[in-house]
């Protein structure tokens, strides 16, 4: 039956890559699931020796998962991982069927399972079959290995508020052996609670105090209150949004240790790749031995995952791209670009900036689209020249319209600033938002995730899903 499947999966995968229908990421998974639903289980069960990382977190899993592969191959391990980003549970059976033989034998290592926030319970009861083996993987301890980066507000009408994602998490990990290997944000208040509570050997990531320069917390807070005893917490200083130092003046809630990693090298912009980047040395080195200098040669050559800091030249322009789909997520997009233009750093405001903002409300971005108004548009660079699109561009030209810099603008058409430009086609704002940059600056792109693919197919002429 196993043989059966995996082949109708190889073939559905190869139809896929072969007529440009995506990468074949999800409908083999899928497809093969509908026939046998406990697929991932019986395949795993079947691979004892096979070690399974388990990522999960609103912002982060691809970049991370990525940054955690290259490490772990730096140092000899065989890996593979749901690379496309497809972090249900069709995309990790996809996955499998990619890797595996015809026999179901995986002749990996390791597999790194990004998770989407609502499916983690799920993953971890069809994963957990490979908790507990013996014969560690040289120097790991037996067992699975979860990861949590972090929890914000994200696709409210599919998740729900983060208290009903996080009492999820708690729950699943109560259930999961004892063996299991927990590595958890100890900056974010809310995680640090969670995984004080379990039962699990824990390891916390954080990142250096002198990276944490903002005066107080943002628009895009989740945790300003001690998940412990309801107090407003103090914050001694902030790294983004609820991230920080913090301590409880009631009950004396507070930061666990944390592992920062403060000499490692920092491939893309910004406090929340540095995250991301410690997740992957802490759980490389406490749950895999890799030795520091491995996991500096691995992020040295690091290129970012698609849409995530993404570089592509387009008509002789260089594109980047920054996934931004959420209030959190977005804010950090913003300094990326502050950081990043020439024009700007510690001393200088940066000015004349070409960006193109795509807002989508398809099932992969949540339908609701009210989290813009959390969003710190107001940082932005002044001066530059913004182009709106995507199925909700009036929505985010209304946010637009509502910064300092655009109130005394009056409406032109459809075009309500001179510096702003909305288009309802895709494709049309692309190419006018590349032919108005100038051959020696950089375009950004901040789209949502549909819109990041679609972005993509357009520049690059692939499907990624």
């Amino acid at each position: 039956m196993n043989i059966f499947l995996i082949l109708l999966g190889k073939v559905v995968f190869f139809l896929s890559r072969t007529l440009s229908l995506g990468s074949g990421s999800t409908w083999p998974g899928h497809i093969v699931m509908e026939i046998k639903p406990k697929f991932v289980r019986q395949i795993l069960k079947s691979n004892p020796n096979l070690k399974v990382v388990l990522v999960a977190g609103t912002n982060g899993k691809t970049t991370m998962s990525l940054m955690l592969q290259k490490i772990l191959e730096q140092g000899g391990i065989r890996v593979f991982r749901n690379e496309a980003g497809a972090n249900l549970l069709n995309g990790i059976a996809s996955s499998i069927i990619r890797n595996t033989n015809l026999t179901g034998r995986l002749s990996f290592d390791v597999a790194i399972f990004e998770v989407d926030e609502r499916n983690v319970a799920l993953a971890l009861q069809e994963m957990s079959v490979v908790s507990g083996q013996p014969a560690p993987l040289r120097g790991a301890r037996p067992g699975l290995s979860v990861v949590l980066l972090n929890i914000f507000r994200d696709q409210l009408d599919r998740y729900g508020e983060v208290n009903k994602v996080l009492s999820d998490w708690e729950e699943a990990l109560s259930s999961v052996d004892s063996n299991t290997l927990l590595f958890t944000n100890g900056d974010d208040p809310a995680l640090s609670l969670l995984t004080q509570n379990t039962k699990l050997k824990t390891y916390y990531f954080g990142i250096d105090e002198k990276l944490m320069i903002k005066d107080s917390t943002g628009h895009d807070v989740d945790f300003i209150y001690c998940p412990n005893c309801q107090t407003k917490l103090d914050y001694r200083k902030v790294s983004y949004s609820h991230m920080g130092k913090f301590k409880c003046p009631s009950c004396g809630f507070t930061n666990p240790k944390t592992e920062t990693f403060s000499t490692l090298p920092s491939p893309l912009l910004g406090n929340y790749n540095i995250y991301n980047i410690n997740a992957a040395a802490l759980a490389g080195d406490k749950g895999f031995g890799i030795s520091e200098d491995k996991i500096r040669t691995a992020l040295t050559d690091f290129k970012p995952a698609f849409g995530r800091q993404e570089e592509i030249t387009y008509k002789g322009r260089k594109i980047l791209m920054l996934l931004s789909k959420n209030p959190a997520g977005f804010n950090q997009s913003i300094d990326a670009i502050v950081n990043f233009h020439p024009r700007g750093g510690k001393d200088h405001t940066p000015r004349g900036c070409t960006i193109l903002l795509v807002l989508n409300d398809r099932i992969p971005d949540g339908r609701d689209v009210s989290w813009i108004w959390d969003v710190d548009f107001e940082n932005l660079p002044k001066d530059s020249k913004i182009f709106i699109s995507g199925d909700r561009a009036y929505d985010m030209a209304l946010r637009i319209k509502y910064l300092d810099s655009t109130q005394n603008s009056k409406l032109k058409t459809q075009n309500f600033n001179s510096n702003v430009q909305i288009f309802e086609n895709l494709k049309d704002a692309i190419e006018i938002a590349t032919r108005e940059t100038s051959t020696n600056e950089t375009l950004f792109i901040l789209p949502t995730y549909s819109a990041m693919l679609e972005a993509r197919k357009i520049l690059t002429g692939r499907s990624i899903l």
